[in-house]
């Protein structure tokens, strides 16, 4: 069943990639030619020499786009599948369409939303190259304790639904991922490198077109891999 949920998963995913690469050419990608266009001017600026451009800007906006949705898409489907696989049959909710909503809004939360809370995402020529390993670190630490404390929490809510009500129990769950998010936010670095004169409009239209991107990832992974899910268990090709 892992094997058959990992490639559901993967699949989900590349569908969902390919969804985001159309909406992503459509919002995401004239805010970085904005940023782009900024970050040629400063260096024209400085006297700096700029790069030849060895493949057109075309060539190099379909294929990095569409590579990095679909290869994105993939692992995050894939790693979605063997939670899945490990979930089911654990937490006590039998549909399988409803666990994959459950999980799909749990992993967003914890993967995606909490994360750009304290690191949104930034279009080019925001962040200062020396520094990017200990942003990259940080950002992937957070997650780290962010997924932990999912874990934790849900754990939580299953031990004490009987005893306290699943109302209680979940309240009690969140306030817990709350308190820990809180702290992991407040103990990780800072980083403020956006530079002089960088447009606030562009920065707040790429993250807003960013998080857009991951709604629309998880909503495609979570929906689709639920209803092709749901189809094998009805059918009995998966069996648990």
């Amino acid at each position: 069943m892992t094997r058959i949920l990992l490639i559901r998963g993967m699949l989900a995913d590349v569908v969902a990639g390919f969804f985001v690469f159309a909406l992503a050419r459509w919002i995401g990608e004239p805010q970085v030619e904005r940023a782009i266009a900024f970050e040629t001017s400063m260096d024209r600026a400085k006297g700096e020499a700029l790069e030849p451009e060895t493949v057109s800007g075309k060539v190099q906006r379909n294929l990095r786009l569409l590579t990095g949705t679909v290869v994105y898409g993939a692992a995050v489907g894939g790693i979605f599948g063997l939670v899945f696989a490990f979930a089911y049959g654990r937490i006590r909710i039998p549909d399988p369409r409803m666990l994959s909503a459950v999980l799909t809004g749990l992993g967003f939360v914890a993967v995606v939303l909490v994360p750009t809370l304290k690191y949104p995402a930034n279009p080019p020529s925001v962040g200062n190259s020396e520094t990017i390993g200990v942003r990259t670190g940080a950002f992937f630490l957070q997650i780290a304790f962010l997924l932990a404390a999912m874990v934790i929490a849900v754990q939580i809510e299953h031990r004490l639904a009987d005893r306290l009500g699943g109302w209680n129990a979940s309240l009690l769950a969140a306030v817990i991922f709350v308190i820990v998010t809180a702290m992991v936010a407040n103990v990780l670095p800072e980083f403020d490198e956006v530079p002089s004169g960088f447009p606030g409009t562009l920065m707040w239209k790429f993250r807003i077109a960013a998080l857009k991107m991951q709604v629309l990832m998880w909503s495609v992974l979570g929906s689709f891999f639920g209803g092709v899910v749901n189809r094998d268990f009805g059918s009995r090709r998966l069996h648990v």
